[in-house]
């Protein structure tokens, strides 16, 4: 069940290999000071997240087609059922985008992570020893 493990490690901050470390210091994508700081390795697996310098461009791709997605359900519900005046939906679509933007940022990152680094159930708790 691939999907289901990118799905674990997207919504709940895991190292894509192991499951186990996590890639942001902090869980809430709303504080705004800590939104962009990750770890440089996995505290379990010792996974490097950024591989090389600015790594994390390419998540920029992946949020575009999140926020373009959101447009486009909001689109249809409101093309098939609300039939909001064209003002007011262009404000709330731009609303929404700039209250979800923090969360967006977070989810295109770690699902960028998960481009490039599959789970490994040998990983899954691994024991690390300090010898």
């Amino acid at each position: 069940m691939k999907i289901l493990n990118i799905f674990y490690s997207t919504f709940l901050n895991k190292c894509p290999r192991c499951h186990e470390g996590k890639v942001f210091e902090q869980n809430n994508p709303y504080r705004l000071s800590d939104m962009f700081k990750t770890n440089k390795t996995c505290s379990h697996c010792e996974l490097k997240y950024e591989k090389e310098p600015n790594f994390f461009y390419g998540a920029m791709y992946v949020s575009y087609a999140l926020t373009s997605g959101w447009f486009i359900v909001w689109f249809f519900i409101d093309l098939l059922y609300l039939h909001m005046e064209t003002l007011n939906f262009a404000l709330f679509i731009t609303l929404s985008i700039i209250a979800l933007s923090p969360l967006t940022i977070r989810l295109s990152r770690l699902m960028w992570l998960n481009f490039f680094n599959k789970f490994d159930k040998h990983y899954l708790k691994k024991e690390i020893t300090n010898v």
